[in-house]
C-alpha cells in the first residue's frame, strides 16, 4: 500500500529511547502528526541509568564500546570534549540535549505505556494505553528496544548462592557485595567482558571465573593508536574482500585467543558478533580471570563444567543475552521465536506496511544512531514519497539481505538480527530511491 500525504496519516511511536525520539524528530521535520508514548518518566530507554521502568541494563561503570564518532547523530554532533568512549551518563545527557534542542520533549507523553495494539481494517490500529484510553492510528512504530527482557538459561541441578542476570547488575557492592567472593560470569558478550574485568580486580572478588560455551574473538577498543571502529573500508570494496582484510589485521594485532588461555574460537574473526574490551584479555593474561568451559550442572554451592572440573562458587552473573519481546502484541505473527523475526529492511513485515520496527537489529558497530537512518524510509513512506515493493518481492529481498548480513555468522540467537551498519545504510539509501520511483509510477 501507499500512504496519501494529503490524508495526513497519524502515527503512534512506542518508546522514547534513541530509536523513538530520532524517529519523532524525522516526523516532526516532515510535518507528520504523531504521538510518542514512554512508559518511564523520561527519555533514554536502555541508557537511562536506574530507569524506573526496569529496561536499563546500565551498570555504574559502563562506558559505551562504540567511539563517539560512530554514535553521533547526523545533525547534532557530540561534544568535542568527550573522551573517545563516553560514559553512559554522558551519552544520556547527549540524548537529553538532542531532545531539547529539537523541541521534542513536549511531544512525548511520559509515564504512559502502550498495553495493546489491535488491528483495524485498512491497515490501521487501535492502541490501548495504560491510562485506559484507546486511540486509533494510521501507522504504529515500535521502538521499545530489545535489551530488556533478560534470557535466563536452565541447567540440571540447583544453585544455592546469589545469582542475577547482567541486566540487573549495577556495581560490585549492592545489592550484593562481591568483595571476597568466588564469582562466576556466564557468557562471552560485551557485558560479560566488562563485568568480569571489573569484578576480577584484586580488592574485589577472591576468585573470578568466566564460563564460555564456545570461544569468541575479543577485539580491542584501539588499534594502531586510534579507536578501532574509526577504520572504514572504501565503499567500492566488496564485502568479502573487506572482511578478509579485516580478519588478517585482527589476527596480526591480537594473535590467537588460546594464547591468552581462552578457548579457541570455532570461527574466524568477524564470523561471529565480536566482543569488545580494552581490559579483558589483559586480566585473563594476568590470571585475574580464570576461563572455564560450559556448564554441565549446578550442584548447591558448586558448579560442574563440561570438562569434568568442579568449582565452589558464591555468586553467578548470567550475561546470557535477551529475548525479543513485544508485550503489546497479541498477534501470533508478531511474536518472535528464538529471536527469529525476518523483516524487510529490518523494519517491515510484508502485508503490514503500516507497522514499523525501529532499532530491531544488532548492527556493527552501534545501535545508537541506527534508527535515525531507518527513520528516513519511515518518513518517506508516511509522507507518500516512498512506495513498498510487492509482498512477494519484499520476502525475496529479505531472504537475500539476511544471507548477505547473516550468512557468514555461526547460528546463534545473538546473530539472527545482525547487520553491518555501513552496508545496511548504503542499501537503505538505494531502496528509498527505488521506492521514490515506484511512488511516481503510482501517483
Amino acid at each position: 500500500m501507499a500512504f496519501d500525504a494529503a490524508a495526513k496519516p497519524k502515527t503512534c511511536i512506542i518508546g522514547a529511547g534513541c530509536s523513538g525520539f530520532t524517529l519523532a524528530k524525522r516526523l516532526k521535520d516532515l510535518g507528520l502528526a504523531y504521538d510518542c508514548f514512554e512508559k518511564s518518566d523520561n527519555i533514554g530507554g536502555n541508557w537511562y541509568y536506574q530507569n524506573p521502568n526496569g529496561v536499563s541494563s546500565c551498570y555504574q561503570s559502563l562506558h559505551i564500546d562504540t567511539s563517539k564518532w560512530r554514535l553521533a547523530f547526523e545533525d547534532y554532533p557530540v561534544p568535542e570534549h568527550w573522551p573517545d568512549f563516553p560514559h553512559h551518563a554522558q551519552l544520556l545527557q547527549y540524548f537529553h540535549d538532542y531532545v531539547d534542542h529539537f523541541g521534542l520533549r513536549e511531544t512525548i507523553t511520559f509515564n504512559t505505556s502502550v498495553e495493546d495494539v489491535a488491528d483495524l481494517p485498512d491497515g490501521r490500529y487501535r492502541v490501548r494505553l495504560s491510562t485506559g484510553e484507546t486511540r486509533e492510528y494510521d501507522a504504529v512504530c515500535v521502538a521499545n528496544g530489545h535489551h530488556w527482557d533478560a534470557r535466563m538459561p536452565t541447567y540440571p541441578g540447583t544453585f544455592s548462592g546469589y545469582q542475577v542476570h547482567s541486566h540487573h547488575y549495577r556495581d560490585p557492592f549492592a545489592p550484593y557485595d562481591f568483595r571476597g567472593r568466588r564469582v562466576m560470569i556466564v557468557g562471552a558478550g560485551n557485558s560479560a567482558m566488562d563485568i568480569s574485568s571489573e569484578l576480577s580486580q584484586r580488592p574485589l572478588a577472591e576468585k573470578l571465573f568466566i564460563s564460555m560455551r564456545r570461544g569468541v574473538w575479543v577485539l580491542p577498543k584501539y588499534m594502531n593508536g586510534l579507536p578501532a571502529d574509526k577504520a572504514v573500508l572504501p565503499a567500492w570494496m566488496p564485502a568479502k574482500v573487506g572482511r578478509a582484510l579485516a580478519k588478517a589485521t585482527i589476527r596480526k594485532t591480537i594473535g590467537n585467543m588460546e594464547d591468552y588461555g581462552l578457548p579457541k574460537p570455532d570461527h574466524d574473526p568477524l564470523d561471529g558478533h565480536p566482543s569488545v574490551s580494552g581490559e579483558f584479555l589483559t586480566r585473563v593474561g594476568c590470571g585475574d580471570i580464570t576461563p572455564k568451559p560450559g556448564i554441565e550442572r549446578l550442584d548447591g554451592d558448586h558448579v560442574v563444567f563440561t570438562d569434568g572440573t568442579r568449582e565452589q562458587v558464591d555468586a553467578i552473573i548470567w550475561a546470557t543475552g535477551y529475548n525479543t519481546t513485544f508485550p503489546f502484541f497479541r498477534q501470533d505473527e508478531l511474536t518472535p521465536k528464538d529471536n527469529v523475526f525476518p523483516l524487510f529492511k529490518r523494519m517491515v513485515q510484508p502485508g503490514r506496511e503500516t507497522l514499523f520496527f525501529l532499532g530491531l537489529a544488532q548492527p556493527l558497530p552501534t545501535l545508537v544512531n541506527f534508527a535515525e537512518q531507518q527513520s528516513k524510509l519511515v518518513g518517506a513512506a508516511l509522507s507518500g514519497a516512498y512506495v513498498f515493493p510487492s509482498a512477494d518481492e519484499m520476502r525475496r529481498i529479505t531472504r537475500a539481505d539476511e544471507e548477505a548480513h547473516l550468512g557468514h555468522f555461526y547460528d546463534s540467537p545473538r546473530h539472527r538480527m545482525q547487520v553491518d551498519f555501513n552496508a545496511y545504510c548504503k542499501d537503505l539509501t538505494k531502496e528509498i530511491e527505488r521506492g521514490a520511483k515506484r511512488a511516481k509510477v503510482t501517483a
